[in-house]
Parts: C-alpha cells; structure tokens; sequence
C-alpha cells in the first residue's frame, strides 16, 4: 500500500490558482460585474488555463508519493 502524505505547498498554490483562474474567467465572461475586467475576453481565455493548471496542482499535492 503507497502511503499518502499532503504535499500542503503543491495544495494551496492549486486552490489559490483554480480559484483566482474560476473569477478571471467569470468576470471576463460578463458573470461577475464590478471590475474593468468584466465583459473582456482576453480574461476568460487567461483564466481558464489559470484555472485548469490550479486543479492539477492540487492533485499533485493530494497523489501519493
């Protein structure tokens, strides 16, 4: 059985980027208002990546080792 330790650094820079990327992507596709970023597409294009590359992250934080 492979023993499963939480690699914290690789677990919360993966939170903070999915979250970061999920908001750059709504406020650019016009879902979250009040920024100069609302309603600009360059954000959604930027933010999924953001957000795809913070979800791998956090599973490389949670895999075995």
């Amino acid at each position: 059985m492979r023993t499963r330790r939480i690699r914290w650094g690789s677990l919360a820079g993966g939170v903070a980027l999915a979250l970061a990327g999920t908001v750059w992507a709504l406020q650019g596709a016009g879902m979250l208002g009040g920024s100069a970023m609302s309603g600009n597409t360059i954000w959604v294009l930027i933010g999924v990546p953001v957000a795809a590359a913070g979800v791998w992250l956090a599973w490389r934080g949670l895999a075995p080792l």
